[in-house]
């Protein structure tokens, strides 16, 4: 009796892997040509705590960057800490850049994203705090919200000593991070703690998005809706739902958005998050406040780290430093 059932077990994981080596290959093949990556074919989806404990255990360990005299790692508050970009050539007092990190509010570090910052602070000539912050299901919010604000507030109160000025500072990140950085643009502007400019990458905004089930096929690669329901449940405390989240929980179900700082918004239309990032854009021009939405076709969430050598990949984040160049450079 054994033998036949351990045949049949075998035979159905053989099945089960086999299809789903079959699906990773169709998702690989149904992105644009020049966007392909073998990191598609990669499981990625994250719905329980089980695979979180997992994706978290295989993230490299980054780069520091500690042995570049342009960066250095200081304290912030709470027992956090973030990495300063300053290049010892700026201008002074000059602008800055909050850099927020992605991961979903429940993965990612500033070491991952060392590049990013160092890059933006090189290109234009400002200095960047990439900032370290709590994360679900561990720290719910407002963990995460209360530490990028201790962040922000540290630019401020340590302006002079940075050599920066309190009127030029930008807050910007990607994914998640985008998300806790428009988030933080609300809360900032109720607290009365100036911000100059929002640079939102692909951004998290909206739980709403995680109690949808047709994406018009969006979000089938990279980060998942299976991935954004744990993530916004793990962030919440709860899991989604019509009742709103308390305020700069998620930013996109803020109803009252004048008078924030001006944006720019980039997405692909092949995003998870397009629709709610286009969504937020249009009400942001609604309510008076300026905003560049730059939506890339073809492009899913991550792409441009996974394609970064491609040319209109380049062109994406390019963009971004722009539209932050003009607002504080």
């Amino acid at each position: 009796m054994r033998r036949p059932l351990l045949i049949v077990t075998a035979s159905a994981l053989g099945i089960g892997l086999a299809a789903g080596i079959a699906h990773r290959v169709r998702r690989l093949l149904a992105a644009p040509r020049d966007l392909r990556h073998v990191g598609l074919l990669m499981p990625v989806n994250v719905y329980n705590g089980h695979m979180l404990r997992l994706g978290r255990a295989f993230v490299p360990r980054g780069d520091a960057m500690l042995d570049d005299p342009m960066v250095r790692q200081v304290d912030i508050a709470g027992g956090l800490d973030g990495f300063v970009h300053d290049p010892p050539w700026r201008d002074k007092p000059g602008g800055a850049v909050l850099w927020l990190h992605g991961g979903g509010l429940i993965a990612g570090k500033p070491e991952l994203e060392q590049i990013t910052a160092h890059t933006i602070a090189n290109e234009l000539g400002v200095l960047v705090l990439n900032a370290r912050y709590r994360l679900a299901p561990e720290h719910p919010f407002p963990a995460a919200s209360d530490d990028v604000f201790a962040a922000l507030r540290w630019m401020h109160d340590n302006a002079d000593e940075l050599g920066i000025d309190p009127a030029r500072i930008a807050v910007a990140g990607e994914s998640a991070g985008a998300g806790l950085a428009a988030a933080l643009a609300q809360r900032a502007h109720d607290e009365g703690v100036p911000v100059a400019f929002q640079a939102l990458v692909y951004p998290m905004l909206d739980d709403r998005t995680a109690m949808h089930s047709d994406h018009e096929g969006r979000g089938s690669v990279i980060w998942t809706p299976p991935s954004n329901r744990f993530a916004w449940t793990a962030y919440l405390g709860r899991r989604p739902s019509a009742e709103p989240p308390p305020p700069y929980a998620a930013a996109g179900r803020r109803e009252d958005l004048t008078g924030l700082a001006p944006a720019w918004i980039g997405v692909g239309d092949r995003d998870l998050f397009y629709a709610e990032d286009v969504a937020y854009a249009g009400r942001l021009a609604d309510a008076g406040v300026p905003v560049e939405v730059l939506v890339e076709p073809g492009m899913y969430h991550g792409a441009d780290e996974l394609a970064a050598h491609v040319p209109r990949m380049r062109a994406f984040r390019e963009a971004m430093r722009d539209a932050l160049r003009r607002a504080i450079g």
